[in-house]
Order: structure tokens, then C-alpha cells, then sequence
């Protein structure tokens, strides 16, 4: 037995002193871990929310007030600092947060905890966490719900534009808002491609009027656009979309005579279905419709 465990130590030993440069992270993966690695991400609009951890199980403890105190600032999961990255600006629970990768910090309380994001991300613990690195601080309110053995993060989307991050463990349960001006964002990128764009690219302005169309704002901008787009080459989708313009600010008639065009063009230039299908059923749709009228 000795003699096994001299070996182990000796394996152990030669691990660290053969790779001297490696990371926490690294060493961490050379064995099985009781809390294990995990990540979870989610578009929010266009942003990407990400969370990375390490899970931690319940196994019989008590975790609140106990295994995790109360009062205290707890690094949210084992090992590591629990991180949070957002690839462009958000608001958290209204409040405005950089583009960046943070430090996921949290004071449980019996009736509130206190949510950290701290700009040192790469941290062991809370072992070297200094408050003056904070960003945000936001307090919210534990709930109750069923029974959680790993300690989980979850990003459930709210909207087109916003989600919520949820913490489940043992029978508690913290979440917070996350959100993006996706308007903002949108127009931003619309009009770097646009800028861009060269003067025969009719998918560009297409796209665009897609958009607004789909946004149901600007319409006049809309129809500018997707009369640049026919002008430069005229294809069944840039006529769809200004069919559908049209039909938009109640040129019913107009239309209606432009969605034929386009089916028309579409079956000439032998389209595939899935480009003929969704026109043909949108023309059935708006017969229907004005025969109700």
C-alpha cells in the first residue's frame, strides 16, 4: 500500500514539475473533478452570453447558510470564479455593462443576494477578489423551486433582445435580466454593410429592406432600398420583399400584381421549391384575405 502511494506522489510530483508552465485550468483537467467544468451560452439578439463554471453537487450537505455562507462573497460555483462574457454591450438588469469577460461573484443572504461583476475574471476563488474591481453590484431575491443535486446555470431568452440568467441549486433558485439594444446594434451593422456595399450588390439592400420590413419600421427607407436591389438585378426575393412592402403600407393591389412577377421569375429561372413555396403560399394568403374584405 505504502509503496502504491509513494508511486501515486511520485506521479503527482512528475506531472507538475515535468509541465511547470501549466495553468489551473489546465492541471484540472489531469483528473476527475468532484465539481466539474461546465459553459453555457445563448444569443441574446446578437450578442453572445456565455457562462463558465464549475458544478458543485449537493451530496446530503447543507448548502445555504452552511457549505455556502450567509454574508459572504462566494465565487458561485468551485475552483475558478465563475465568469461571464457578453460580445457586445449589454444591460443587466438595467444597468449598462461593456462588451467583455467578468468575474461572476455573489453574496447569498437568506432574503437577498448580491450579484458582483468584478473585471478580474481570472481568479481563483474569491481568494484575491478586491471590490474596487467591481462593475456592478445589483441585489435580487432567491426563490424556491425543486431540487437541484449540481449546481446549474441556465439562459432562458425573454425576448428577441433579452434573457435571463438563472442559478438553480439544491432548492433555491437567483435570476437577472440581461438585455441588448438590438435596434441599436442592428442599425449599426446595417449601415457598415451598406457603406460597404458595392454598387452591384443587390443581396445587401435586399437584406436591409428584409429587415425593415421584418421590423415593421421605416417603411419609405424599406422601399428605397428594395428599389435599389430590383434596379441592380431584379431576382424572385428582392421582388417578394417589395411585394410585401407594398402590401404593408396598403398598396394591396400593387402587391399582389408583384408577387406574380416573382413566382413568375422563380419558376423561369427553375427555383427551388423552398424559394417558390413560401411565395405561392403568401399569394394564397392574401386571396384570402381580400375575399373576406
Amino acid at each position: 500500500m505504502r509503496r502504491l502511494s509513494v508511486k501515486l506522489a511520485f506521479l503527482l510530483t512528475s506531472a507538475f514539475c515535468l509541465e511547470p508552465n501549466l495553468s489551473a485550468q489546465e492541471t484540472n483537467h489531469l483528473f476527475p473533478q468532484k465539481s466539474p467544468r461546465a459553459s453555457v451560452s445563448q444569443d441574446v439578439g446578437t450578442c453572445m452570453v456565455t457562462i463558465e463554471y464549475h458544478r458543485p453537487r449537493v451530496r446530503n450537505r447543507v448548502i445555504w447558510g452552511d457549505l455556502v455562507p450567509f454574508g459572504e462573497v462566494w465565487r458561485t460555483g468551485a475552483n475558478e470564479a465563475t465568469t461571464i462574457s457578453f460580445s457586445h454591450a449589454v444591460k443587466v438588469v438595467g444597468n449598462s455593462v461593456p462588451a467583455g469577460k467578468y468575474a461572476l461573484f455573489t453574496i447569498p443572504g437568506r432574503d437577498k443576494w448580491t450579484v458582483i461583476l468584478n473585471k478580474r475574471y481570472n481568479q481563483l476563488g474569491t481568494f484575491e477578489y478586491n471590490p474596487k474591481e467591481d462593475i456592478l453590484r445589483f441585489d435580487v431575491r432567491p426563490v424556491a423551486t425543486s431540487f437541484t443535486e449540481y449546481l446549474t446555470f441556465e439562459i432562458y431568452p425573454a425576448s428577441n433582445s433579452s434573457a435571463y440568467v438563472d442559478l438553480d441549486w439544491e432548492k433555491l433558485r437567483v435570476y437577472f435580466l440581461v438585455e441588448i439594444d438590438l435596434d441599436k446594434l442592428i442599425e449599426a451593422r446595417m449601415a457598415e454593410i451598406l457603406a460597404k456595399a458595392s454598387k452591384t450588390n443587390w443581396l445587401a439592400r435586399c437584406e436591409a429592406a428584409q429587415y425593415l420590413l421584418d421590423a415593421e419600421k421605416d417603411m419609405p427607407r424599406a422601399m428605397k432600398l428594395i428599389e435599389e436591389s430590383i434596379n441592380i438585378r431584379q431576382t424572385p426575393q428582392n421582388l417578394f420583399v417589395k411585394a410585401q412592402i407594398l402590401r404593408w403600407v396598403g398598396r394591396a393591389a400593387e402587391g399582389t400584381a408583384v408577387i406574380e412577377q416573382a413566382i413568375n421569375l422563380a419558376i423561369k429561372q427553375n427555383a427551388a421549391p423552398a424559394v417558390i413555396k413560401p411565395m405561392e403560399n403568401m399569394r394564397s394568403e392574401w386571396r384570402k384575405a381580400d375575399q373576406r374584405r
